[in-house]
C-alpha cells in the first residue's frame, strides 16, 4: 500500500504478521511448525496477507469532504463481499472511519498536531457472515503532519532589565526566549530568529540566542535613565511567510558614582543673633550631586576659619545638606563675624571614574553676629553669705553685683523674687545690690535662706542669681529633758540604787558641740530621798538615798532637775522628774503603782463619793418613775369594752348583714355599763345629736332600744367620750366639719346642714355648660330640690 500523500521514493514499509507465519526473502509465506492445533492451518496461503506503512495526515485540513487517509486490503478478500474490514483504537469512529467493504480510511474532523501528534489504530478482516477473523488483528499509526500554524511566543515577557550607566560597548543586558508550538523536527516551522524593532541604536539583539547587548558606549543615566525595546521573534528562519511574535524589554540604567559634588555658590553669608543658644543650627549649605543613592552621599568638614572651636558641621543623612552648629557662645561685643572654609567630599568613590576629576568641592561661609539687647550678667551666679541670728533689723549681710554686657551700659536695678522670701526676712538695695535683714531671724526655725536676686536694666531685660544666706547660731535656747521620763521606784529599792538615767537636748548647735551640767534644784538639793549624779557625758543618774518607800505614805515624788548648757552666756532650765512608787516582784518588775485604797480601817473619800453618787442616781430615777405614773391617764374604756372596740374596728372583710353575728357579739353590745367621769376639754366640743330621743333625766338601758339604734347610740357615746378626753388628739375631719362655730359672718359653709335649710341657689345655668355637666344639671337644675334628697 502506498499512501497517496507521499511520493514513492520516501515510502517506508513495515510488515505485521501473525505469529504462525514467517516472511521469506522471496516474499512467500511459510507455515511455521506448530504442535498445537491452529485455526489458521486450514488457510494454506503462500503470499503476504497485509501490506503496511505509516499513514500521514495533514493537520488543519479545511476541505468539505472527509480527508482520505489510506486503504487496507487482505489477500483473502476475493472481491465477493465475504470479507469485512473493522477499525478500532484511538479516534476510531469519532475521527477515523473505514469502509468495511473496500477498506478505505477517512478522517472526518480537522486534526491539530499540537493537540495530538499521532493516533494508534488496530485493523482486522473478519468474515461478514460469521464475524470470525480471517486475519489476525494488526496495529498501525496515523501521524499528523505539521504545518506552520503557530507563531512564536515570549512566555516570560514583558522583561525588566538593568545595566550600569557608562558601560562599555557590547555589555550584556538580558536574554529573551520565544517558543514555537510547531514541530521542530519537520521543516522550519519552529526555527526562530530574533530582531530588534524599537530601541536602536542604543541596543542590539543576537538573532539566534536572543541576547540583548548595549550598542553604544558610555550611556549616561543623568541624561536618560530608561529605554523601552521591542524585540521580535519570527519562525521559518525569518523568511517571508513566517509567523512572528513581539515582546517589550524595559532597560533601566543604574547609577554609578561618576559625578562629583558641586556647591551652587562659592560664597555664602549668614546672620545670627548673639543670643543664639548652643547646639543651634547656624546655617545649612547644599552641594549638588547628580548621582543618587549611596553615590550621592557626602561628608562636610571645616578646613579653616578664624573662629576655631566655635562651629562644627555635620551631614543630614536624609537631604545630604551640611549643617553648621554653634559650639560656643557668641558675643557681638567681642567678635562680630566669622569666616569659614568648608569642603564637601563624596563618601563612596568609584576608582573606575577617578579620571573624571576630584570628587570634592569647597566654598566659603561668612557668619555675621547680630547685636541683641542682652540682660545684665552677674559677676557670680551663686553668692554665699552668713548672718547671725541675733542680727538687728537692717543689718547689711552682703552685696551682689551685675553689669550690662551691651555697649550702652544701661543702669541696673536689683530686686528679690518674693516667691523665694515669702515672709520678707530680707531686703535688697535697688541701686547698690546690698542685702540686709528686714526681720529678726531664728536659726532654729530656718537655718538657710535661698534667695533669687533679679538684676534688671531699663529695657526690662533681667537676669537672676542665687544668694545662699546661712544663719549662724547663738545660744538662745535652754536645754530640756530629751524625752518625757516615766520613772518607777520599787518599794523594796535599796539605798544608792540608780532608778533613772536622764539626758538633755538643746535646739542650739554650738561649734564645739553640746556640754550639759545636771544638778538638783535648790528646793530639793537637801532632800533625804534622792540624789543626782552627773555622769560627765551629757547624762545624769538619779539614785535613792534610803530604802523603805511605801505607796500608802507617798505614791509619787517630784524632783526638780536643773540643766545648764555650756554656751556663752550659759542658759539653764528646771525640769521636773516624776517618780512613782510601785509594788514589785523579786526581780524588780513593777506590778502595781500609785495610791492604795484603805481596806482595813475604812473607805477612802473617793469611794464614799462614788457610793453617794450611785445613791443619788437611784433616787432621781425613782422620782421620775413616780411622776410619770401619776401623770398617766386612766384608760378610756374598760378591758371588756376595749375588746368590743377591737371587734368594731376590724373591717378587713365584707360582713354578711344583720344575720352575721360572728364579727361582734350582739349580747355584749346590749350589756354596756358606761362608767365615765369626763373632764372638760379646753377646746369646744361639737354638738352630737341623738338619733333616738329619750328623757334627759335618765337614759334607758341599751336592752330597751331597738337593734338599729343600739349601734348609733354606741358610736355617738364613744365619740363624745373621745371629744371630752383631754389626752385625746384634736377632732378628726368629720367632727370638725360637723361643727361650724359661732360668730362667722359668712355663716356655715358645710353641706351637712343643707338638708335642714332651704337653698335659694339657682342651678339652671348648669344646663348651659355642655354634656359633661348634664348629670349635675339634672340633679340641681330642678327648682324643687327636695325631690333630689327625698
Amino acid at each position: 500500500f502506498f499512501p497517496p500523500s507521499l511520493p514513492l521514493p520516501s515510502l517506508s514499509l513495515s510488515l505485521s504478521l501473525p505469529p504462525s507465519l514467517s516472511l521469506s526473502l522471496s516474499g512467500d509465506l511459510e507455515k511455521s511448525p506448530r504442535s498445537d492445533p491452529d485455526p489458521w492451518e486450514g488457510l494454506h496461503r503462500n503470499k503476504r496477507s497485509w501490506v503496511w506503512n505509516q499513514f500521514f495526515v495533514l493537520e488543519e485540513y479545511t476541505g468539505n469532504e472527509p480527508l482520505y487517509v489510506g486503504k487496507l486490503h487482505s489477500d483473502v478478500d476475493k472481491g465477493d463481499g465475504k470479507v469485512k474490514y473493522v477499525l478500532s483504537g484511538e479516534g476510531a469512529t469519532s475521527i477515523f472511519t473505514i469502509d468495511e467493504n473496500t477498506g478505505d480510511i477517512h478522517a472526518t474532523k480537522r486534526l491539530d498536531r499540537e493537540a495530538q501528534a499521532y493516533y494508534t489504530l488496530q485493523a482486522q478482516a473478519v468474515d461478514r457472515l460469521t464475524n470470525i477473523p480471517v486475519e489476525p488483528r494488526s496495529e498501525f499509526v496515523v501521524k499528523v503532519q505539521d504545518i506552520n500554524d503557530n507563531e512564536p511566543k515570549f512566555l516570560d515577557g514583558p522583561y525588566l532589565a538593568g545595566v550600569p550607566e557608562m558601560s562599555p560597548l557590547g555589555t550584556m543586558v538580558v536574554q529573551v526566549a520565544a517558543t514555537d508550538a510547531d514541530d521542530p523536527t519537520y521543516g522550519n516551522s519552529a526555527r526562530v530568529v530574533y530582531s530588534i524593532i524599537h530601541g536602536q541604536p542604543y541596543f542590539s539583539v543576537e538573532p539566534k540566542t536572543g541576547v540583548i547587548r548595549t550598542a553604544l558606549p558610555n550611556m549616561d543615566r543623568e541624561t536618560r535613565d530608561q529605554y523601552v525595546l521591542v524585540i521580535q521573534a519570527k519562525d521559518m528562519v525569518g523568511q517571508m511567510g513566517g509567523l512572528s511574535g513581539t515582546t517589550s524589554v524595559t532597560v533601566t540604567l543604574t547609577d554609578v558614582n561618576d559625578n562629583p559634588p558641586r556647591f551652587t555658590h562659592k560664597n555664602y553669608q549668614y546672620t545670627v543673633p548673639e543670643s543664639l543658644p548652643l547646639q543651634s543650627v547656624v546655617a545649612r549649605i547644599k552641594a549638588a550631586d547628580a548621582d543618587i543613592g549611596s553615590n550621592a552621599e557626602m561628608d562636610f568638614r571645616i578646613m579653616d576659619g578664624d573662629g576655631p572651636g566655635m562651629f562644627n558641621i555635620t551631614t543630614d543623612e536624609e537631604t545630604q545638606d551640611g549643617i553648621i552648629i554653634l559650639l560656643k557662645p557668641l558675643d557681638f561685643e567681642t567678635k562680630s563675624s566669622f569666616s569659614l572654609r568648608i569642603e564637601a567630599t563624596n563618601r563612596n568613590i568609584d576608582s573606575n571614574f577617578l579620571s573624571l576629576g576630584p570628587f570634592s568641592d569647597t566654598t566659603s561661609v561668612k557668619v555675621t553676629v547680630e547685636d541683641v539687647n542682652e540682660p545684665p550678667v552677674f559677676s557670680s551666679p551663686l553668692s554665699k553669705m552668713v548672718v547671725s541670728e541675733d542680727a538687728r533689723v537692717g543689718t547689711s549681710i552682703g552685696r551682689v553685683s551685675a553689669h550690662d554686657p551691651d555697649n550702652s551700659n544701661n543702669g541696673i536695678r536689683y530686686s528679690i523674687d518674693r516667691n523665694t522670701d515669702l515672709e520678707r526676712f530680707f531686703n535688697v538695695d535697688a541701686m547698690s545690690g546690698v542685702i540686709s535683714t528686714a526681720k529678726s531671724l531664728d536659726r532654729e526655725a530656718n537655718s538657710v535662706h535661698n534667695l533669687t536676686i533679679f538684676a534688671m536694666e531699663s529695657r526690662n531685660r533681667h537676669h537672676e542669681c542665687i544668694s545662699l544666706i546661712t544663719v549662724s547660731d547663738i545660744n538662745d535656747n535652754a536645754p530640756v529633758f530629751a524625752i518625757d521620763y516615766e520613772t518607777l521606784l520599787c518599794e523594796n529599792a535599796l539605798p544608792g540604787q540608780v532608778i533613772q538615767t536622764i539626758s538633755a537636748v538643746d535646739k542650739d548647735e554650738p561649734l564645739s558641740g553640746h556640754r550639759f551640767y545636771f544638778a538638783l534644784a535648790a528646793p530639793a538639793a537637801g532632800n533625804l530621798n534622792f540624789t543626782l549624779r552627773d555622769n560627765k557625758d551629757n547624762t545624769a543618774s538619779v539614785l535613792t538615798k534610803r530604802g523603805g518607800f511605801r505607796r500608802r505614805e507617798q505614791p509619787v515624788y517630784r524632783l526638780p532637775v536643773l540643766i545648764v548648757d555650756s554656751g556663752s552666756p550659759a542658759l539653764s532650765s528646771t525640769n521636773t522628774l516624776s517618780v512613782r512608787v510601785c509594788d514589785c516582784d523579786s526581780d524588780g518588775v513593777a506590778l502595781s503603782c500609785g495610791a492604795v485604797a484603805y481596806t482595813a480601817t475604812g473607805l477612802s473619800t473617793g469611794a464614799l463619793l462614788a457610793i453617794l453618787g450611785c445613791i443619788m442616781t437611784l433616787l432621781v430615777m425613782v422620782l421620775l418613775i413616780v411622776t410619770m405614773r401619776r401623770r398617766r391617764k386612766e384608760p378610756l374604756i374598760l378591758e371588756e369594752e376595749r375588746d368590743i372596740r377591737e371587734n368594731i374596728v376590724r373591717y378587713d372583710d365584707e360582713g354578711g348583714g344583720e344575720e352575721d353575728t360572728e364579727a361582734f357579739d350582739m349580747v355584749t353590745l346590749r350589756n354596756l355599763n358606761v362608767i365615765r367621769d369626763p373632764n372638760v376639754r379646753r377646746d369646744v366640743t361639737p354638738d352630737t345629736p341623738t338619733f333616738f330621743h329619750y328623757p334627759s333625766t335618765s337614759r334607758p338601758s341599751y336592752k330597751s332600744l331597738p337593734d338599729n339604734v343600739v349601734f348609733r347610740e354606741f358610736i355617738w357615746e364613744r365619740l363624745k367620750d373621745a371629744d371630752v378626753d383631754p389626752s385625746a388628739p384634736p377632732y378628726d375631719s368629720l367632727q370638725t366639719y360637723a361643727f361650724e362655730g359661732s360668730g362667722s359672718v359668712a355663716e356655715s359653709l358645710s353641706s351637712l346642714e343643707s338638708l335642714s335649710t332651704d337653698s335659694d341657689q339657682n342651678y339652671d345655668y348648669l344646663s348651659n355648660w355642655g354634656p359633661r355637666f348634664k348629670k349635675l344639671a339634672d340633679l340641681y337644675g330642678n327648682s324643687d330640690g327636695t325631690s333630689v334628697f327625698s
